[in-house]
C-alpha cells in the first residue's frame, strides 16, 4: 500500500512574505546564519512580522554539526517560543528542524510552529522529514527521518533567491534534479510522488540554466523555487538512493558542496542501476524509467538501454554548461586524501538511510568503483 501525505502549508510567489504577519505578537525564535544577518536579508523577512518578542539564533555553518544544533538549543530555549523560523538555506532549516525536534523533548515544549523560509532553491528541506547533521569528529554526516522534522509552514519567496551566485545556483540547483531522477526510479516511487518529479524535473531543466545566467530573471528564479519544493515533496516520499549516500559520505569527508557532489555522481549513478557499465547486470526495468525521464526532457524517445545512456549524456552536458567539475581532480580535492578515504566512505555509504531506497542493491565493490570512476 502507498501513502501520500503533506503537512506543510505552502505560501508562493512575490506576497508570500506577507503570511508572516500572522505571527505578529507572538515569541518567535529565528535560525539563520551570519551572512542572512550582515546582508539584511532577515530584517527584510522580520519586517513582515512586525512587532513580536523574539531571539535570533546565527550560528549555522555548512554542514551544521550535533554542536551547533545543541548551541543553538541554549540559545532558543529562554524565550520559550511559539514559532520557530528558519531563515537560509538547507544547513539552516536542517538546523531548525534539529533544535526544534530537541526543545520538544523539554517539558512547556511541545506546542510549536516550524516556519521554514528557504533562501536557496535545492535541498527541498521546507516540505520533507529529513535533515541531514554532521559529527565533525568523526567525519560522518547523519540524515535524520521523522514526521516530527515536517515544518509546518513553507514560505517560497522568490526575491530571496535572486542574490544567489551563479555557483551556488549550479549546485543547489542539480541538487533539485538529483532529487527528482532519484525519487523516480526509488523502491518506493508512486504515481503521485512521479507527477511531482515530472512537473519539477521539467521546470528544473528549463530554469536552472536561466537563473545560472541570469541571476535578476524573477521568472527563472520562482520556478526554480518552486521546483525545489515540489521535487522535495516527491522524495519525501518516495526515497532518494545511492547517489545521495554516496554524496553524504563524500561531502562529509571531503567538505564539497552537497549539490555539486550529487551532480558530479549522477551519471555515473544513473549508468550504474542500469547496467550499462561493465561487470554489472542490465536491467530494463530500471532503465526504462530513466528512458521515460529523457522524453520528459525533451530527448528522442528511444528503447530503455539507450534512453537511460541518453540520460546520462544529458546530466554531463548540463553539468558542463553549469561549471560543474566532472571528476575529482578536476574539482581540485586533495586526491591523496580522497584515495585513502575511498573505503570508509563506500562503507557510510551503504549505511546510509538514503541507499535503502536504490533501485539496485550495491555492495561494497559497486559502491568502491563508483568512487574510483569519479576520482579522475
Amino acid at each position: 500500500m502507498d501513502s501520500f501525505y503533506i503537512k506543510s502549508r505552502i505560501f508562493t510567489g512575490k506576497k508570500a512574505l506577507s503570511q508572516l504577519a500572522e505571527y505578529s505578537g507572538c515569541r518567535v525564535a529565528v535560525v539563520t546564519d551570519g551572512f542572512m544577518v550582515s546582508s539584511g536579508m532577515l530584517d527584510q523577512v522580520l519586517a513582515h512580522i512586525g512587532e513580536c518578542e523574539s531571539t535570533v539564533f546565527s550560528g549555522v555553518k555548512p554542514d551544521p554539526t550535533v554542536e551547533v544544533v545543541v548551541e543553538g538549543v541554549g540559545v532558543i530555549a529562554p524565550l520559550r517560543p511559539e514559532v520557530v523560523l528558519a531563515v537560509g538555506g538547507g544547513s539552516t532549516l536542517d538546523t531548525a528542524k534539529a533544535i526544534m525536534v530537541s526543545l520538544r523533548e523539554m517539558p512547556g515544549f511541545e506546542r510549536m510552529e516550524l516556519v521554514a523560509v528557504p533562501t536557496t532553491s535545492g535541498t527541498g528541506s521546507e516540505v520533507t522529514e529529513f535533515a541531514v547533521i554532521s559529527d565533525a569528529a568523526k567525519g560522518i554526516k547523519f540524515p535524520l527521518r521523522s514526521e516530527d522534522l515536517l515544518p509546518d509552514v513553507a514560505i517560497l519567496a522568490p526575491e530571496l533567491v535572486k542574490s544567489v551566485p551563479p555557483k551556488i545556483t549550479a549546485d543547489t540547483g542539480m541538487d533539485v534534479i538529483t532529487h527528482c531522477i532519484e525519487a523516480y526510479v526509488s523502491l518506493y516511487a508512486n504515481d503521485f510522488a512521479d507527477a511531482l518529479v515530472e512537473k519539477a524535473l521539467t521546470l528544473a531543466c528549463k530554469w536552472l540554466p536561466v537563473a545560472y545566467a541570469d541571476g535578476a530573471d524573477s521568472e527563472a528564479r520562482e520556478k526554480l523555487h518552486n521546483a525545489s519544493c515540489m521535487a522535495g515533496m516527491a522524495f519525501n516520499e518516495a526515497g532518494l538512493g545511492l547517489n545521495h549516500g554516496i554524496a553524504h559520505a563524500v561531502g562529509a569527508t571531503m567538505h564539497i558542496p552537497h549539490g555539486r557532489i550529487n551532480a558530479m555522481l549522477l551519471p555515473l549513478v544513473i549508468e550504474y542501476n542500469a547496467g550499462l557499465v561493465d561487470g554489472v547486470l542490465y536491467n530494463e526495468d530500471i532503465a526504462d524509467r530513466y528512458a521515460a525521464l529523457t522524453g520528459i526532457l525533451g530527448g528522442a524517445k528511444s528503447p530503455a538501454r539507450r534512453g537511460a545512456q541518453s540520460l546520462a549524456l544529458m546530466v554531463r552536458r548540463l553539468n558542463h554548461k553549469l561549471g560543474i567539475p566532472a571528476t575529482m581532480e578536476e574539482s581540485g580535492a586533495d586526491l591523496v586524501k580522497y584515495g585513502n578515504a575511498i573505503s570508509s566512505m563506500a562503507r557510510a555509504a551503504l549505511d546510509d538511510i538514503t541507499t535503502t531506497c536504490n533501485p539496485r542493491i550495491p555492495d561494497f565493490e559497486d559502491v568502491e568503483g563508483l568512487l574510483r570512476c569519479l576520482e579522475r
